[in-house]
């Protein structure tokens, strides 16, 4: 009993790991700017929602990571090339051209194409 009392006081304590997952900065610029990061970086646990929605450990860890290299003074540029560099270009929804995603960039192209060829051969069959 005192066991499980101990380690439920404990437990919080060892949760708070990213100490800026939560804490809005203090400056509403760099606040702004992170924030925004945020809401385009994905959450590599999650995988379909922004770290900034995301209750996953990770995307705490993501957060707090964001808040403490802008509030030490890094661009949201910079901190986006090594959220990149760190995770893959998956992590990001807007994937920078390259060889192994232009498939994402040429799909949709190829996609409508391939429709609009159904669609015509479809209204010549009709006539």
């Amino acid at each position: 009993m005192i066991l499980a009392i101990a380690l439920a006081a404990v437990t919080p304590a060892i949760a708070q790991d990213a100490p800026l997952a939560d804490v809005q900065l203090s400056d509403p610029a760099k606040e702004a700017q992170a924030k925004a990061l945020m809401e385009t970086i994905r959450c590599v646990e999650c995988q379909g929602q922004a770290i900034a929605d995301s209750n996953a450990d990770i995307a705490a860890n993501m957060r707090s990571l964001i808040r403490q290299r802008i509030k030490a003074g890094e661009s949201p540029a910079q901190v986006r090339a090594w959220l990149i560099q760190r995770y893959g270009d998956y992590i990001t929804y807007d994937p920078p051209l390259g060889g192994a995603t232009w498939p994402l960039w040429a799909a949709p192209v190829v996609l409508l194409l391939v429709g609009i060829a159904i669609a015509r051969s479809s209204f010549r069959r009709k006539r």
